[in-house]
């Protein structure tokens, strides 16, 4: 049996499909296959899977299940210890499996590994390397717009979660902690999954030897805001925090993160996107308890605490990257 699954979700990829498929093809190991989850494309990119790739397993969907909807269809059809998530609209490094796959097989408490992901169009600046979320309850890429030189991103490190854009997952930890949120249809679903593996003990890491190249926003769109992003993400952070969050958790972090909305408001307001913004809170406060909460348990107490470490500290991180880039 093969080490590896690599699942890729395709929804309208035929700009991208051939050129991910590709650069799968001409890795320096076959200790893998590869899976593609086609949610109802209508621009033919199926048929190029189905024709040009006769190696590739390809699972047609009714519908378009959306991100989380579609990893987990491809996790549910893994039966290798290992499932490794790739959007469509990446190229990958020749050494890019085999170095995601050494890099979680170095300890069992590892859930996730990030790969280095580098700006498709500007090669000498990242896209992402890892993803923290902080106590202001704003998630981010860690990296984002460095220097590919940066030597901070040319070490191993721990992470909060990774980007599921480029991921390596440990298949049975699934079974424990669930699946990608299908409620969040897309944004965020990869941070809460990363968290909820961080109440339970596990670790996420940064691997910067495993690179890909990244378009960005292949499926849904190549732009940077749009109503759709912004009130889809807006409403999923209010389901993050309200799942992964105890109680007494969520009123330590009360003024941190009304501060962090109230930021981000403004924000979007000076970019014209202050009604979609108000229309994700809106959403995520009147739907959170339908959400599936992670259940408290006072033997995850210590890796609460941990976690209330990792916000707080993520949140200067972000202040530094951020100051870095402007």
């Amino acid at each position: 049996m093969k080490k590896t699954t690599v699942v890729i979700p395709n929804w309208n990829g035929i700009d991208y499909i051939r050129v991910c498929l590709d650069s799968l093809r001409a890795q320096d190991t076959d200790d893998f296959e590869v899976l593609v989850i086609d949610n109802a494309s209508a621009d033919g990119s199926d048929l190029v899977v189905e024709e040009e790739y006769p190696e590739v397993r390809l699972a047609r969907m009714p519908e378009n299940l959306g991100f989380s909807g579609g990893v987990n269809e491809g996790i549910r059809r893994t039966e290798t210890p290992y499932v490794l998530l790739l959007n469509n609209d990446i190229e990958c490094d020749p050494g890019f499996v085999r170095n995601m796959t050494r890099a979680i097989e170095e300890d069992t408490r590892i859930f996730s590994v990030s790969a280095r992901m580098i700006n498709y169009r500007e090669r000498k600046i990242l896209d992402d390397c890892g993803d923290f979320y902080t106590v202001l309850g704003w998630g981010a890429q860690r990296g984002v717009g460095q220097k590919v030189t940066d030597p901070r991103y040319l070490r191993p490190a721990k992470v909060f979660s990774a980007c599921a854009g480029a991921a390596i997952y440990r298949t049975a930890v699934f079974s424990e902690i669930g699946l990608f949120d299908t409620d969040h249809f897309a944004y965020l679903e990869d941070i809460d999954v990363g968290y909820r593996a961080r109440i339970y003990g596990y670790e996420n890491r940064y691997e910067p030897t495993a690179i890909v190249y990244h378009w960005g926003s292949g499926s849904s769109g190549a732009v940077k805001y749009s109503d759709f992003k912004v009130r889809i993400s807006a409403r999923n952070n209010i389901w993050l925090c309200w799942k992964n969050m105890p109680a007494f958790y969520r009123g330590l972090n009360a003024f941190p993160l009304w501060l962090g909305r109230t930021l981000k408001r403004r924000f979007f307001k000076n970019l014209g996107f202050e009604k979609a913004y108000d229309e994700g809170i809106r959403e995520g406060y009147e739907k959170r308890k339908g959400t599936k909460k992670v259940p408290y348990s006072w033997k995850h107490f210590g890796n609460y605490l941990k976690i209330e470490c990792a916000l707080i500290g993520n949140t200067f991180v972000y202040l530094s990257e951020y100051l870095r880039r402007h």
